[in-house]
This record gives structure tokens, sequence and C-alpha cells, in this order.
């Protein structure tokens, strides 16, 4: 069994089985709570404990998986194209937007962490919350950060954006396309975008940009808090 855990097939399988059965129960349950991704990790955790599995085993082939989590960031800019007027038209508000964004959530963690009066390290951890993994985690090791604490911290944020998106949107009556994917992108990057992809075209495209300009806009203001 040993031989089985160390092969990077036994990981790659169980990543793409528990997130096959997490979207067939979200289908079946038809509930937004039901976040395969979320359910994912669930029955991975418990597979590993019940059985003993070393997690160091399963990230031979869970590493395999995350090397692809940067090309497919980047595979967002194809529906970014699609709306590249709507990006002409707009990019006052867009930066802006993205730029304030950014302050609030960056803004809010800070003042948490002082308040609760967490460690310089946590504090980077959690500061790059909002964004997409790839950039949360630089951004955390380069400051002292602890990198599994941002990891999680980066997939509850997006699981929460995704489930909390579409009521917040109807909560708040955002009609406008184009502030409705700006706000979930940049507050809950790619887990996010993959359900503003599903609210429309449009809302799916800004929230991908969104992903790439409050990343570049984290990574500037985090000099700042953690100079």
């Amino acid at each position: 069994m040993n031989e089985l855990w160390a092969s990077p097939f036994f990981g790659i399988a169980v990543s793409i089985l528990a997130f096959w059965l997490g979207v067939k129960l979200q289908t079946r349950l038809k509930s937004v709570l039901c976040n395969p991704l979320l359910i994912a990790i669930l029955l991975i955790v418990g597979l590993l404990s019940l059985f003993k599995i070393p997690y160091e085993s399963y990230n031979e082939g869970g590493a395999v998986i995350n090397m692809f989590l940067a090309p497919a960031t980047a595979c967002l800019a194809v529906s970014i194209y699609s709306k590249i007027q709507i990006l002409k038209e707009n990019w006052l508000p867009i930066v802006v937007g993205c730029t304030v964004g950014s302050l609030t959530s960056m803004g809010s963690v800070y003042l948490l962490c002082r308040l609760f009066r967490l460690d310089e390290a946590m504090t980077s951890s959690l500061l790059p919350k909002s964004i997409t993994t790839p950039i949360a985690v630089e951004v955390s090791s380069s400051h002292g950060g602890i990198v599994p604490v941002t990891v999680i911290a980066v997939i509850f944020t997006g699981i929460l954006g995704s489930i909390l998106a579409p009521f917040l949107i109807r909560l708040f009556r955002v009609n406008d396309p184009v502030a409705a994917g700006l706000s979930i992108g940049a507050c809950s990057h790619a887990v996010g975008t993959s359900r503003a992809i599903q609210i429309g075209e449009t809302e799916g495209a800004m929230s991908g940009l969104a992903i790439g300009i409050c990343g570049i806009i984290t990574v500037l203001i985090s000099m700042i808090f953690l100079h």
C-alpha cells in the first residue's frame, strides 16, 4: 500500500475523483452551499486521516495539479480579450474599483491582526487572502509569512465569495454586470470567478480582469503594510 501512496498518480486520481464527486453532489442538491472545492477538500482530508496517509505522499500528485494553477489563471485572459471594448470604455472605474477593493480587503485584515495582536508572520500570511494563490504565496513568502496559512485563507475566501456572491448581488441590487464581475474577482479571485462565469459572460470576464489588477495592486500595497 505504501507504494501506491508514494505514486504521484495516487494524489492526482484522488483529487480528480473527490472534485468529481463534489460536482455531482452540487448538481444533485442544487445548492450553492455544496461547493465542489469545499467537498473535495473535506473528502481528501477525511481519506488521509482515515487511512493514516502522510500528506507528503498525497502531495506527490497534488503538486503536479498545483503546477497547472498559474497557467489556468492566465487562461482567463481569453475571456478578458473577448470583452476588450468594455475594458476600453470603463478603464478608469475598473482601476479605481479594484484599487478600493484591494485597499479594503488588506486594510480590514491588517486592522484585525493588530486588534487580535497577531504577530508579523501571521499578518503577512493573511493580508493577501483575496488574490489568486500563485501571487498570494509569493507575497506571503517574500514577507516572512506562513505559506500553508496563506493557502488556506485564500481557499476559504474564494469558497465564501463564490457562495455569497449571488446573494449579495441581489441584496445590494447590483445590476451592472461590469460592477458585479469586478466585485467578485476583487474579493474572491479564481474560485469566485468560476461562479461569476456561471452568472454571465461579462461578469466572468470582468472578474478575471479583477484578479490580475488586484494582484498587482496587492503586491504594491503589501510593500507599505509589511515594510
